[in-house]
């Protein structure tokens, strides 16, 4: 070792000792002589040491594994600034002896004592027992000013059982696993159940575990009164000849639910605790027989139970999921939760807290698109991804208020519920959770698959939902839970970043494939009237489609017809050569030719809308007559349908040409007169 590091090791452990034999703790300031003179950083060294700006060294010891001293103080301070900038006016010129060693003690001075433990006072002495409660051990009852009860956390001055016989709080200390539970169990009261420790403590707990308390009181008398019965005449009941008592729970069950709605209002990790610490009080009580029955769910205590602990469960389980829930605080919920117990009414309730955590080894694979089945194997384990549907739920929700619709997508396509009704209607939504995410595509696919697709179970209003999605690639703000939530209505719309509108002709597609495996918007009016209003316009700023050659509408009908006529759903595809030329009109005439399979096929109501679509483009009108044509009985029965039609509606300016059933001549519309022409 070099021969300076050494006298330094040896000049500090001599004024070590000296440190150890005074009464009282002293301030420790060392020069470096050597950083002095030569301006570098002091030697550093395993006393302890740290080395500052000003080349000085304090020397601190709080070691927890030295055994316990009053001699050993936990606390030393360094004096004040301006004290010492005083003391340094005062101080003398370091002799030329000194400024050969390495470490010379410029000044020493006994540091205040400031408020500690009893087994850390520097003043008077300690002797450590590990459970000792007879009475005071040694000295140990003698205190300073500043001397503090461990057991009670306040001045040991103020501490009623200091000394008492059977307890004697002056011989705790923090190294006895006997204090350290007393501590606990006094200083955490009810919330010690939920093994929680100190340090996660905070002013919210500390409220919510009075709260606990007080609540425990109260519904020990209410559950006394219930028990004891009312007489029938306090109901205003007067039944001659019978007598007997009422036990109504209702007054119980208010008082719980009165607290739980103080548990609602703390958020966090306080109404957490307060929903189970509720439930730890009520879920014991049982219900009374009596000879009278009073016809309320809150009136029967088993009943009321259920309710009770359903609110309680439905709040813990969005927490869990909602909140930043640490995953070590969840599993004390957790844990608390199965050490209840459950009678007969609410067992089935039992497993509703096993909340998987975000961290969880095979959710994070899914949701990272890492396992695509829901299953994983552990040790030999098969652990298969199964949730609640209220947990699905909520997770279906939180993933989309955090805009992670691929995760979501993944995550419902392979997890498995105890409600497969519900689960599918999330899943129905995973079409427009790709929307969401941009991919239109994928949308599409997953809307149309070979089996139970999703488009299948549209209504009009979904259909026009996508089809405003499809169209401007635009998106309402909102939090879906299931389908019948989509729908276009005055919700703000935004655009969807990183979407593109779909062509045209992929629109048509989607509308036409929605319209062959969904009966609902088939037969539906609307949805026809949106889908021609799109193809009926131009892409240019003129108001119609010019007409094609007649040579193209005469070829257009069969083409149209292999199409329509396909009762394959899962795809339509559209001959490349049919929108060479007239791309726009072909799809026109495509459309049209499936508005003529609707009519030939029932009564559409209401038809006028439908065919209004057409008014700036008469050419594609008439071959939708020349189709319908090759039914002259259906074409007759439509023909009086839009009569009658026209006779309910009230005049306005439409006009419109509609074929005589003569076939020569055509009719007239102008609101609701018709003539002929």
């Amino acid at each position: 070792m070099d021969l300076k590091v050494k006298q330094c090791l040896q000049q500090a452990a001599l004024f070590s000792g000296s440190v150890k034999k005074q009464q009282q703790p002293l301030l420790c300031v060392w020069r470096s002589v050597e950083a002095y003179s030569t301006k570098q950083s002091p030697i550093q060294t395993s006393l302890m040491c740290s080395a500052v700006d000003s080349a000085e060294i304090i020397i601190l010891s709080d070691d927890d594994d030295e055994d316990i001293s009053c001699s050993e103080a936990s606390v030393l301070f360094v004096e004040d600034v301006n004290k010492k900038k005083k003391k340094k006016k005062n101080d003398c010129p370091l002799p030329p002896t000194a400024l050969d060693e390495d470490l010379v003690v410029t000044f020493s001075h006994r540091a205040e004592v400031l408020p500690h433990a009893r087994y850390d006072c520097p003043i008077h002495p300690f002797t450590a027992t590990d459970c000792e409660i007879g009475g005071a051990v040694a000295s140990n009852q003698l205190i300073c000013d500043q001397c503090f009860c461990y057991i009670c956390d306040k001045l040991a001055s103020s501490c009623v059982l200091w000394c008492h016989s059977g307890v004697s709080h002056c011989n705790s200390h923090k190294r006895s696993d006997f204090w350290n539970n007393l501590r606990n169990s006094l200083l955490l009261g009810r919330l010690k159940a939920f093994n929680l420790t100190l340090s996660e403590i905070d002013a919210h707990l500390r409220h919510a575990e009075t709260m606990l308390q007080n609540l425990r009181q109260e519904l020990a008398a209410q559950f006394s009164f219930f028990q004891k019965g009312k007489m029938v005449e306090e109901y205003g009941l007067s039944i001659p000849g019978q007598q007997g008592l009422i036990y109504d729970y209702t007054p119980v069950y208010e008082l719980v639910s009165s607290f739980l709605n103080k548990a609602d209002k703390q958020g966090g990790r306080a109404a957490a605790i307060m929903r189970l610490g509720a439930a730890e009080d009520f879920i014991r009580h049982f219900q009374v027989a009596g000879a009278f029955i009073i016809k309320s769910p809150t009136a029967n205590a088993a009943e009321a139970k259920v309710l009770l602990l359903q609110r309680v469960i439905s709040s813990l389980q969005r927490q869990m999921v909602m909140d930043n829930f640490t995953p070590e605080f969840a599993r004390k919920l957790q844990d608390f939760y199965k050490k209840l117990y459950f009678p007969t009414e609410v067992k089935s309730l039992r497993n509703s807290l096993c909340v998987r955590p975000w961290d969880d080894v095979l959710l994070v694979s899914v949701l990272k698109g890492q396992n695509v089945i829901g299953v994983r194997k552990d040790k030999g384990k098969k652990d298969v991804l199964i949730e609640q549907i209220s947990i699905v739920s909520l997770r279906t929700e939180a993933l989309q208020r955090q805009h992670r619709y691929r995760e979501l997508c993944r995550y419902l396509r392979v997890i498995q519920s105890d409600d497969s009704k519900l689960l599918q209607q999330l899943r129905d939504l995973i079409p427009m959770f790709m929307c969401m995410a941009a991919d239109f595509t994928s949308a599409l696919v997953t809307l149309f698959p070979p089996v139970n697709p999703p488009a299948s179970r549209f209504t009009p209003h979904i259909f026009h939902f996508y089809l405003c999605i499809f169209t401007t690639a635009t998106a309402p703000k909102m939090v879906a839970s299931h389908s019948a939530q989509l729908y276009y209505s005055d919700t703000t719309w935004e655009p969807i970043n990183g979407a593109v509108p779909l062509k045209r002709d992929g629109l048509v597609k989607f509308a036409l494939r929605v319209q062959r495996c969904c009966p609902a918007v088939f037969t539906d009016s609307q949805c026809w009237t949106s889908l021609l209003t799109i193809v009926n316009a131009p892409h240019g700023s003129v108001t119609a489609l010019p007409a094609p050659s007649p040579q193209f509408l005469h070829e257009a009908k069969d083409v149209v017809n292999r199409i329509v006529l396909d009762q394959q759903w899962t795809n339509i595809q559209i001959p490349r050569n049919f929108q060479a030329v007239y791309p726009d009109q072909a799809l026109l005439l495509l459309v049209t030719g499936a508005l003529s399979l609707r009519i030939l096929n029932s009564a559409l109501s209401p038809a006028l809308p439908v065919l209004n679509t057409f008014k700036d483009n008469a050419w594609a009108l008439q071959w939708l007559w020349d189709s319908l044509s090759s039914s002259a009985e259906r074409l007759s029965s439509f023909l009086q349908e839009l009569t009658q039609e026209m006779t309910n509606m009230s005049a306005d300016s439409t006009l419109m040409l509609l074929p005589n059933t003569e076939g020569s001549r055509c009719l007239l519309w102008t609101g609701s007169r018709i003539a002929e022409s």
